[in-house]
């Protein structure tokens, strides 16, 4: 029977523009659906949170940030998100849409995979996920549920629904997010993901492609959390005798039981996966694995979901699944071939039990009487009077209204709910509604005429970034000190924007001439200037005579500052160049005989010549001439 038929979104149209077509899949967290974008006239899918966690606004406001973040990650292998929105109680993300299967769906047809198969499909999940990493994200809910592949044959991570930034993830405590078979011990003990945790779970679906079942399994999921946290995933080639060894190694690497055994992040674990491919011949690569179990279904422990943790260990109670219900725990059923004392943390016991509650397996469910209470809707994003509107639909009303900065919410938009949306109240109960202000902005300061070191400082007091620094001349604005900043003074910026700032370098100082004096007399005149003066520490050959200033670093009319250094060369006094014999040559080519040698070359040409043979020269040769001096040749006559 097809179960679209009673679903209550499909044929609808959310935001105006989403025509939701059919029910693709339902997870723990969200259902997703083949919609139509009627404004592009595109397939996409729409994933959209269940009402339960949508109520929940610090859950939708997380959901809503993160999938932007998700949004500016564009890679290949990755799931395109291309817009975010709420209609109604429903709060949806739109995605690219990928024809094609998961490879649940493969392993379930085809049990294990030959190894060029998994590895195939290994390299572009962890390219995905490398890239992921390396900007500061987790996934956290790695699966073969989560790995598309296309008809094309591309592959693609999908649902970084639980995804969260590297450096917000910390030492939680009350639950963990992620579905257990493809928990790592760190998330299950303690709550700690970072990057370690996708590699771990890659660790567990290769071992599952290679071998057509999971590492660790169990009459119910505390069983498959035990073996997480006291063994290690096997070989793969205990279960598919023939495996290469290098493929064993490759799995122990990610998914070793210690974080700091494994590779740090998903784009080491794939140099990791290049070189094990590499190890590996044709025939290696293409050994078709015996027929492993296939068709296994989806159980509890492949969902993902939310398990309690609990807060202390010594916590007589995990704590509830929820603010509207409580569960009682059915006596902890013994892991598998183990005896009970080796659960050694009493945290653990807790977490067990609280996976149990999670999964339904206890009875006594208490309801809080929704007669006397009401939910506050989530108001996130909705502009004042929208909210008012919907917080008078529901029958409550505006205790006050708070006005604050954001960078995460438009002006005159909510940023927050007092109770936040999802909370039960009273039903004649009245909500503080927090408006944004947009970005908070500060006036630059006006800075002219400040010393560069105090506007730094004073910027960053105003809440502003020193940007670029540099430098002009100026008549009026002693040197060091401010000119002018980019943004003008009294302009309003958004917090910790960069104001650039041009210093002066005081007045200009014309530079004069100084080639051809003794040194003593060039720095004479340079330091009466207000500039400083060095001597480079070897001499040159120039024309200038030996002793004197043959360059000088600023040239002759340009524009110093005071205090600028000036760097004079000085003079060895000109080369002596051995002179060639000219005569009985042409009168060109003697000229660019001796023009090419450094000299300055003059015809001597009687009233009465014979031809244009030179037949005389001033300075003889083999003497040698000063470089730059002049001979004179004369051409042949009476």
């Amino acid at each position: 029977m097809d179960t679209t038929l009673d679903d209550p979104l499909v044929g609808q149209t959310l935001d105006g523009r989403y025509r939701v077509d059919a029910r693709i899949a339902a997870g723990g967290m969200a259902t997703v659906y083949r919609a139509v974008d009627t404004r592009l006239d595109r397939v996409l899918a729409l994933k959209v949170m269940h009402p339960a966690l949508a109520a929940d606004g610090a859950f939708v406001d997380r959901f809503i940030r993160e999938a932007k973040s998700v949004a500016r990650l564009a890679h290949p292998n990755v799931v395109a998100v291309f817009d975010q929105g709420t209609h109604g109680p429903y709060t949806y993300l739109a995605m690219e849409y990928v024809s094609g299967c998961t490879l649940r769906d493969v392993l379930r047809e085809r049990g294990a995979l030959q190894p060029r198969a998994a590895l195939d499909i290994l390299e572009p999940v962890l390219a995905a996920l490398g890239a992921a990493h390396r900007a500061g994200f987790v996934h956290r809910d790695m699966k073969p549920e989560n790995v598309l592949i296309g008809d094309d044959g591309r592959v693609k991570v999908a649902d970084f629904g639980l995804v969260r930034s590297v450096d917000s993830v910390t030492n939680t405590t009350g639950s963990v997010l992620g579905t257990v078979s493809y928990l790592a011990p760190e998330q299950i003990e303690n709550g700690v993901t970072d990057t370690r945790v996708d590699v771990y779970a890659c660790g567990v679906v290769l071992y599952e492609m290679l071998t057509g079942s999971k590492p660790h399994t169990g009459d119910n999921p505390a069983q498959v959390l035990y073996q997480h946290l006291n063994e290690d995933v096997p070989p793969p080639s205990a279960a598919v005798p023939g495996l290469p060894v290098a493929l064993d190694e490759l799995v122990a690497h990610a998914s070793a039981r210690k974080p700091e055994l494994r590779p740090h992040d998903a784009a080491a674990l794939l140099g990791l996966a290049l070189e094990a491919r590499a190890q590996l011949s044709d025939a290696e690569l293409d050994a078709v694995p015996p027929q492993a179990r296939a068709g296994e279904r989806t159980s509890a422990e492949d969902r993902t979901g939310v398990i309690p943790r609990p807060v202390t260990a010594h916590a007589s109670n995990p704590a509830p699944l929820s603010h509207t219900s409580r569960l009682s725990a059915p006596p902890l059923p013994p892991p598998p071939s183990s005896p009970a004392p080796r659960l050694r943390r009493p945290g653990v016991l807790l977490l067990v039990v609280g996976v149990l509650l999670f999964l339904g397996l206890g009875t006594g469910v208490w309801y809080i009487s929704s007669g006397q209470f009401t939910k506050v809707p989530n108001l996130l994003g909705k502009t004042e009077t929208e909210a008012r509107s919907r917080l008078s639909e529901a029958g409550l009303g505006v205790k006050r209204v708070d006005r604050k900065f954001s960078v995460s919410f438009d002006k005159g938009t909510v940023m927050d709910t007092d109770p936040p949306g999802g909370k039960r109240i009273r039903g004649n109960g009245a909500v503080t509604l927090t408006i944004s202000r947009g970005p908070e902005v500060v006036a630059v300061p006006d800075l002219k005429g400040k010393p560069l070191d105090a506007a730094k400082a004073e910027l960053t007091s105003a809440g502003l970034a020193p940007g670029a620094v540099t430098q002009a001349f100026s008549q009026d604005v002693a040197q060091g000190s401010v000119i002018s900043t980019d943004p003008a003074d009294g302009q309003k910026r958004s917090l910790d924007t960069a104001v650039s700032l041009v210093v002066s370098k005081g007045r200009p100082v014309p530079v004069p001439r100084v080639t051809g004096l003794s040194l003593d007399q060039a720095r004479s005149a340079l330091e009466g200037l207000g500039l400083k003066v060095e001597a480079a520490p070897e001499e040159v050959n120039s024309p200038s005579p030996a002793g004197t200033v043959a360059n000088q670093s600023v040239g002759a009319g340009s524009q110093a500052a005071s205090g600028d250094t000036v760097t004079l060369t000085m003079s060895k006094g000109p080369r002596q160049i051995p002179v060639p014999n000219v005569t009985g040559q042409e009168a060109g080519a003697a000229r660019k005989t001796l023009e090419g040698l450094g000299f300055t070359v003059k015809v001597d040409k009687p009233l009465i010549s014979f031809g244009n043979t030179i037949d005389a020269q001033s300075v003889p040769p083999g003497q040698s001439a000063a470089e730059g001096s002049t001979i004179v040749i004369r051409i042949k006559g009476l």
